[in-house]
């Protein structure tokens, strides 16, 4: 669930510039340098010769997917019962991981009962 709501209110968008039909560059992150398509257009000059200074055969293409923003909650205005409960429960977590300083063992001052008999050696009963 986390998920769905994690990929359902991020945004993406994806820059590409295009030379005649061959892709020349690609980012998701920022934005396209197109100082290279000059150079790409003068190695591959077959179809874009007549036209290099015009730039009419590059193109940029710009695919963006918003997401929903209906999800944001703003925490400036919480009631006085919601405060009550995040401070609660903040504080109850944090006290959950709190170990303890030693390991307690309530029986290492006590000695075993002496042994009268062997029951399991009179009763013929071993576990195997």
């Amino acid at each position: 669930m986390a998920c769905i709501v994690l990929f359902s209110t991020s945004s993406f968008s994806v820059d590409m510039h295009y030379c005649g039909d061959h892709l020349v560059d690609f980012s998701f992150f920022e934005t396209l340098d197109t100082c290279m398509m000059q150079a790409e257009m003068s190695k591959s000059s077959n179809e874009c010769a007549e036209v290099e200074m015009d730039m009419e055969c590059c193109s940029d293409v710009v695919v963006s997917m918003q997401g929903q923003d209906d999800l944001k909650i703003s925490f400036d205005k919480l009631g006085f019962d919601q405060q009550l409960f995040i401070t609660s429960f903040v504080y109850t977590y944090i006290n959950l991981f709190e170990g303890l300083d030693e390991n307690v063992v309530p029986f290492k001052d006590y000695s075993p009962p002496p042994l009268i008999r062997d029951v399991q050696i009179l009763d013929q009963t071993f576990i195997i």
